[in-house]
C-alpha cells in the first residue's frame, strides 16, 4: 500500500475521533499544559500519555492517548536538540490535529485537519 493510501485510510478511520481530539487538543491549550498536543494512535499498549479512545471499547483498529511535546521529550521520543527543528513543522493546532502512529511499519508523525 502507498504511503498515500495509508494516509487516506488512516484518516478515514479516524474520523469519527477527530471533534473529541480536537476537544482535547483546546483542553490542553487552553489549560497551559501545553502549546503542542500530540496524540498517540496504537494497536497496542503504550507508556506515555493519557488513553482517550481504547480500540477495544469502540470496536475499532486504533487507540489513542492524549500527550505533548513535552512528555515527548522527557520520555527521550524527540531529543531536546531536535525540539527546534520538530516546533519548526509542527502545524498550527487551531488547523491541524498531531497524531505520532506506531504500527508495524514504524512510528511517525501525521498532521490531520481538524476539518
Amino acid at each position: 500500500m502507498s504511503e498515500e493510501k495509508r494516509y487516506q485510510s488512516l484518516e478515514k478511520e479516524l474520523q469519527s475521533y477527530k471533534k473529541s481530539l480536537a476537544r482535547a487538543a483546546d483542553a490542553i491549550m487552553d489549560q497551559e499544559v501545553s502549546s503542542f498536543p500530540i496524540f498517540v494512535v496504537h494497536q497496542h499498549s503504550v507508556d506515555i500519555g493519557i488513553l482517550m479512545v481504547d480500540r477495544e471499547e469502540v470496536a475499532g483498529k486504533w487507540s489513542v492517548n492524549a500527550s505533548t511535546l513535552e512528555e515527548f521529550v522527557t520520555k527521550q521520543i524527540i531529543q531536546t536538540d531536535k525540539l527546534e527543528q520538530f516546533k519548526s513543522i509542527y502545524k498550527d493546532p487551531k488547523e491541524n490535529i498531531c497524531l505520532f502512529v506506531l504500527s508495524e511499519l514504524g512510528a511517525r508523525f501525521v498532521f490531520l485537519p481538524r476539518v
